[in-house]
């Protein structure tokens, strides 16, 4: 930029280079933020299919490691990383190239490679991922490895295979050295699909007219059978990479299994089997997305439904008795209303206190911002989602759309903070530190926690741990995205019109009177409302989350926010008018916390969830990276419900107040 010499252009360089520098940045982050998995891949016959490993995944540990780490197979041309997007890296996916070799339509079983003689630390690494129930995660054409399993007598599905196995009534260890894979395969074009068998007598021949008969062929499954079998290691030494071996049955005794000990030389194998599927490339993804359980799913949806029911007759009765009174007190002649405003009780009496500025008003404001930045970002995610845009197979993209979404709505939110700032003290005066404070208070509690549990992900050398470089991109993001745009929502809510009290406030606080029980305790207790409407999601919100579960019920879900925000509006008009008919005239918290509260009923869930549901995690980091993130979640809800409470509170207030007319 050094070439821009003259004055007029010297004053564009601040503007150019935070423009260049943000461009730079969502480039780095997003990787191009492509869809991967949303367009169709046809392969023709004997065309070379790349198959890639992501990170080793157990329910036992959830901590991600490299499937490198253990002793496997490399590729011939070393381990390459995929290009991963931001929602990726946050998650701990780590996609490598694979040395499995696939080619449409030719079945056959490879040898691929023999290890040298294991040595002591990869037993002891190989015994502990294996009783740690660590699976390997396998990827081709972006469809995630399949097996299937048999549980209480009912089929399940799973994805990846385990590492090894440990025989319960055994001391040693199995690994996993022989892999069946079946590719099902859709003809998309033409007729004739003919598949190549290459056994002992070599690889099979396409010819021209059999390149003719179809014009490609969709993936449209991807399944495994994993086996252990012990090979000769004398026959298997004198093979190379991808030589063609006689097929192998999978061994039903046991000691034909290959056990995991030092000086053992592990033989790699694997078969491919091509089938043909009448299953289209786009619904592909229907066996790993199976409805289940959706009679649990509308009984959530009813009993929410009952609940905001029940709440809006309260609501009603309150507006019908608040405006009888009104009505009664408008149609009678000033005597009378003189005489009227001499008896009044209930909430009338804290007409002068109403609006009086509350405990913490900075905190206030800016937990409101906050709250409406989350509440923005999950409505807006939620539905695109359920509309498609954000599948299972765009991997990180749920993550990767709800940061920046996140970054833009920081307008928003400084708007809304600086408005209700101005409203509250009647000037604009403090507003940058209220924009501040808004743009660093939710991101710094996540930053650090993350970083905190971090230490824990680096010292168990996890593929979770966030790199170093993606740290400074995270605080780029943060300081020159999110910062500059909550500032600039700031200023416009100094633009703007505060919102003018309907009543005066007296000089002097009147006198709260004394109450048998403290007003906190009903604050809480109301928070059992919303979370009854939210719990039953928030099972298969966890599950999805810690126990490799796709969550796809973005329809469910959305109809469950809207649900949620509606309870948390009534909730908190109702124990706002409860504690003003008490001449408690301290609700801009209590309205906040009314429906904020389910926050803490959600942290005691999740405290439930991981002692009764998640028994098999182990391990201290272990606990405490789920106690974090179910930190981290607890206070986004907090800020979201919070603010949607309070919202709906001071426009209650402030609606009711408005039609009074006490002098």
């Amino acid at each position: 930029m050094g070439f821009f010499v003259s004055k007029p252009k010297a004053k564009m360089m601040p503007a150019m280079n935070w423009f260049l520098l943000i461009v730079v940045l969502l480039f780095q982050v997003c990787d191009g933020f492509y869809l991967p998995g949303s367009y169709m891949r046809t392969y023709t016959n004997g065309e070379h299919i790349e198959a890639k490993v992501n990170s080793l995944t157990s329910i036992e540990t959830e901590l991600p490691f490299s499937y490198y780490s253990l002793p496997y197979c490399k590729p011939l041309g070393g381990v390459k990383k995929s290009a991963e997007n931001l929602g990726e890296l946050l998650m701990g996916d780590q996609i490598d190239n694979s040395p499995y070799r696939f080619r449409m339509n030719v079945n056959e079983t490879v040898f691929l490679c023999i290890t040298t003689p294991l040595s002591e630390h990869e037993v002891k690494l190989l015994k502990q991922r294996t009783r740690d129930l660590y699976q390997v995660n396998m990827i081709l054409d972006n469809l995630p490895v399949m097996r299937f399993v048999k549980q209480n007598g009912v089929t399940i599905h799973l994805t990846g295979f385990p590492v090894g196995y440990s025989p319960s009534n055994g001391y040693d260890d199995y690994i996993i050295n022989h892999l069946k894979f079946t590719v099902l395969v859709h003809e998309c074009a033409g007729s004739g699909v003919e598949i190549i068998g290459t056994g002992e007598e070599g690889m099979g021949v396409i010819s021209e007219s059999d390149n003719n008969k179809a014009s490609g062929y969709e993936i449209v499954g991807f399944e495994v059978v994993p086996c252990s079998i012990t090979y000769d290691p004398e026959v298997m030494t004198k093979l190379h990479m991808y030589d063609n071996i006689t097929a192998v049955k999978c061994p039903a005794e046991i000691d034909k299994s290959q056990i995991i000990r030092e000086q053992e030389r592990v033989s790699f194998t694997y078969e491919v089997e091509f089938v043909k599927s009448n299953t289209r490339w786009p619904s592909r993804w229907d066996a790993y997305l199976k409805m289940e359980d959706a009679r649990l799913h509308w009984f959530s949806i009813l009993n929410s439904v009952m609940v905001i029911f029940y709440l809006a007759c309260i609501v009603f009765v309150i507006l019908r008795t608040v405006r009888r009174d009104l009505t009664r007190y408008e149609e009678l002649d000033k005597e009378a209303q003189a005489q009227m405003n001499e008896e009044l009780s209930g909430w009338k009496l804290v007409v002068g206190d109403v609006f009086r500025e509350p405990d913490h008003p900075k905190l206030l404001c800016v937990m409101v911002g906050d709250g409406i930045q989350i509440t923005w970002m999950a409505i807006v995610t939620i539905i695109f989602a359920a509309f498609g845009f954000m599948s299972p197979a765009s991997r990180g993209m749920l993550l990767t759309g709800m940061i920046f979404l996140y970054l833009f709505l920081g307008i928003a939110a400084g708007y809304v903070a600086v408005r209700m700032w101005v409203t509250i003290k009647g000037t604009t005066e403090g507003w940058r530190s209220v924009s501040w404070s808004v743009a660093c208070f939710f991101p710094g509690i996540v930053f650090v926690i993350l970083t905190t549990l971090n230490f824990m992900l680096w010292g168990s050398k996890s593929t979770g741990a966030i790199p170093i470089s993606l740290y400074f991109v995270l605080l780029a993001l943060w300081f020159c995205i999110s910062v500059p745009l909550t500032l600039l929502g700031g200023y416009f809510g100094t633009r703007a019109e505060p919102i003018k009290f309907p009543v005066r406030t007296n000089q002097i606080p009147r006198e709260i009177p004394a109450r048998k029980y403290p007003s906190w305790l009903l604050v809480l207790g109301a928070g059992t409302l919303p979370f009854g409407t939210l719990f039953i999601e928030l099972f298969f919100i966890l599950s999805s989350i810690w126990l490799g579960r796709f969550y796809y019920v973005f329809g469910f879900l959305l109809i469950v926010l809207l649900l949620l925000v509606i309870v948390c509006a009534e909730v908190s008009v109702v124990l706002t008018y409860m504690h003003l008919c008490v001449e408690d005239w301290r609700w801009w918290w209590k309205a906040f916390y009314a429906s904020g509260s389910v926050a803490l009923y959600v942290f005691l869930y999740s405290i439930n969830y991981l002692i009764f549901d998640l028994q098999s995690l182990s391990g201290p980091v272990s606990a405490m990276l789920y106690l974090g993130y179910s930190l981290i979640m607890a206070v986004a809800i907090m800020l979201s419900t919070g603010t949607i409470g309070f919202l709906m509170s001071f426009y209650f207030v402030h609606y009711l107040f408005s039609s009074v007319k006490i002098d």
